[in-house]
């Protein structure tokens, strides 16, 4: 990688995803050398994590609005994503 590729941990959401799809064309061309390929993956990875943090942080700052038993608002409780 080169001195001018974004650190990760300072990337966006938006950012790290589309470097990790450009990696998986790049791969999935099968038009890089085998050190090179080896490179972007370890990359893929560290950016496939840092999207998965950003991810449950956003999910852990979601709240679903509850609604009182006359249909109005009644509050806000986190939501469950399971």
């Amino acid at each position: 990688m080169s001195d001018k590729t974004p650190a990760i941990a300072d990337m966006t959401f938006e950012a790290a995803l589309a470097e990790l799809e450009a990696i998986v064309e790049k791969l999935e061309a099968g038009k890089v050398s085998l050190e090179d390929s080896i490179a972007i993956y370890e990359r893929g990875e560290k950016l496939k994590s840092h999207c998965d943090k950003q991810l449950k942080a956003a999910e852990a700052r979601i709240e679903k609005i509850t609604l009182k038993s006359d249909g109005s608002a009644g509050g806000t409780e986190p939501l469950d994503v399971e």
